[in-house]
């Protein structure tokens, strides 16, 4: 693949502990051994976009001045090929998630943003979000940071907005964004309704051009307008860790589509590279390389030959 990508998001030291089920509220229960891994979702992302989707990829976030987890972070990112010189170095903290994983690898997850929240978009750094291909946002930082991003893309250059943790959308927002990516609760929380997936992908896509609606295990559905809804199925794991799973599909996604991928065909590759993620521990340590799944296809010849599924129905 080729392309260029410019994530701009949160970084994180993700605190990860094992635990044989959620607790309830108010209830004390006893995990496994704790491991301080690197994360965030615009860090996972950056990373997935590099080592996953093969892109020349920039990140612009902020970590805390001199303290381990941010070197921790830029470690990371460096080793799988990211460009971090527009990381700013903040008075606050390194961001932290503090993740608790179930054996059957579902998580819940409280970030505390630290450093994130002065995440923004400097003279210099819009000079690079104007080469990209692709930007790519989350809402782990300021909004105000990911509209300017948005604006800042040159004519012909896509924004990607995953719209994760979910939070509502002003218009001003909405209205720069090319394609979102929402899990079915983030789904319902921009839609503003409940519904299908289909029904909610609809609603979507009267607000943004292309929608992708992520179902976990059971893959994706693609909206565009004036096009077939098309469901892209994922391929069938064990999975062991769902951290990162989520936001190695969008980095994949974010290159796939640099490189001039179709949607849906750029959405199977980044099912794929989640359903692989899934099988690992940890976020950035988990995202397969763009050889791994190159293997993978290679493996399935006939999964990935009748892995795009449309639906009877049509988009309006």
């Amino acid at each position: 693949m080729a392309g260029s990508v410019v994530v701009v998001g949160s970084a994180n030291v993700d605190l990860v502990v094992d635990v044989p089920r959620h607790p309830r509220g108010g209830e004390t229960i006893l995990g496994e051994n704790l491991r301080r891994t690197p994360g965030g979702k615009g860090a996972n992302q950056a990373v997935a976009a590099a080592r996953g989707g093969g892109a020349d990829v920039t990140f612009v976030g902020a970590v805390g001045r001199d303290d381990d987890d941010g070197e921790l972070l830029l470690a990371s990112l460096r080793q799988a090929g990211v460009r971090t010189d527009p990381v700013s170095l903040s008075e606050l903290a390194t961001g932290t998630a503090l993740i608790a994983v179930t054996a059957d690898g579902e998580n819940t997850i409280i970030v505390a943003p630290g450093a994130n929240s002065e995440v923004t978009i400097e003279d210099g750094t819009a000079g690079r979000l104007g080469e990209a291909d692709v930007i790519l946002a989350q809402l782990e930082i300021p909004l105000e940071t990911v509209s300017s991003a948005a604006r800042a893309r040159r004519e012909g250059a896509t924004f990607v907005l995953n719209a994760a943790p979910s939070r509502p959308l002003p218009a001003d927002v909405l209205e720069e964004v090319d394609v979102l990516v929402v899990n079915e609760p983030e789904a319902r929380e921009v839609a503003g309704r409940e519904g299908s997936p289909d029904e909610l992908a609809a609603a979507l896509n009267e607000l943004v051009p292309a929608v992708v609606v992520t179902l976990g295990a059971d893959g994706a559905v693609v909206a565009r307008r004036r096009a077939d809804r098309t469901h892209v199925p994922a391929p069938k794991v064990r999975a062991v860790d769902t951290t990162g799973a989520g936001d190695a599909f969008c980095g994949v996604l974010a290159a796939a589509l640099a490189a001039g991928t179709d949607l849906a065909d750029a959405v199977h590759r980044a099912c794929l590279a989640g359903a692989l993620t899934a099988t690992r521990s940890g976020a950035q340590t988990a995202v397969p390389s763009a050889e791994e799944l190159d293997g993978y296809h290679r493996a399935h010849p006939n999964e990935v030959a009748e892995s795009v599924e449309k639906p009877t129905d049509s988009a309006t």
